[in-house]
């Protein structure tokens, strides 16, 4: 990981390749969540045989839309998936709502924010203790606060059921774990750690520095045709 990239520069190679015509928004995101999922075949081989259960936590922003992509190949590939968005479907970003449309035709989401934030928990839970996998994607690169209370009571939870249980589910962090800054490695409320982290195009300095290499696990960095 000889590059190392700012969440600016990074808006900025992807706007400059949207804009020259040679890809789409949802070419993209179509592009990072198979490179998620192939990560994560690569991390764990035996979950690329048989079906298998996992959580993807989805985000209100296009972080949430690569999870949505996620979500749709590992049902491809016969998976059982539960998909919890936080946020409000209605206000996500063209090419997330995009691909929320499209994993609604495959499977319901269920929401864990708002008047729905009880029976959303609990129903969270109770999959993630009976699924193989976890997909966070939640926040990405492009986080510049603190993450809800919410956010920050699911990584605490998640973050003392990995200290205690060590048969516990494997987490993947799309981009980065939800509450890093991706350039600094801070803490932006309470960061949900990862065994792996699926970044794409060039690791992010918070990948490396400060509470980066405690809570990113291992880093694989994805090609997306920025560089074609």
């Amino acid at each position: 990981m000889t590059e190392l990239v700012t969440a600016a520069q990074m808006r900025a190679l992807e706007q400059a390749a949207i804009e020259s015509g040679k890809v789409t928004g949802l070419e993209l995101m179509e592009r990072a969540g198979a490179g998620v999922v192939e990560a994560v075949l690569e991390e764990w081989p035996e979950l690329g045989e048989g079906a298998h259960r996992a959580v993807v936590l989805c985000g209100p922003g296009n972080n949430g839309g690569d999870g949505f992509v996620v979500a749709r190949l590992l049902k491809a590939r016969g998976w059982d998936v539960d998909v919890f968005l936080y946020g409000d479907a209605d206000k996500l970003p063209p090419d997330a709502k995009t691909n929320y449309g499209r994993w609604t035709k495959d499977g319901p989401v269920t929401s864990v924010g708002h008047r729905s934030f009880a029976d959303g928990m609990n129903a969270l839970y109770a999959a993630h203790f009976e699924s193989e996998l976890v997909v966070d994607a939640l926040f990405g690169i492009g986080l510049s606060r603190d993450t809800p209370h919410l956010v920050q009571d699911l990584a605490q939870d998640f973050t003392e059921a990995l200290s205690s249980n060590g048969t516990c589910v494997p987490i993947v962090a799309v981009d980065i774990p939800s509450g890093l800054c991706s350039d600094t490695g801070a803490e932006r409320g309470t960061a949900l750690p990862a065994n792996l982290t699926v970044t794409f195009h060039a690791a992010k300095r918070g990948h490396v520095s400060g509470l980066g290499p405690e809570v990113c696990g291992v880093v694989v960095v994805k090609d997306i045709g920025l560089n074609d």
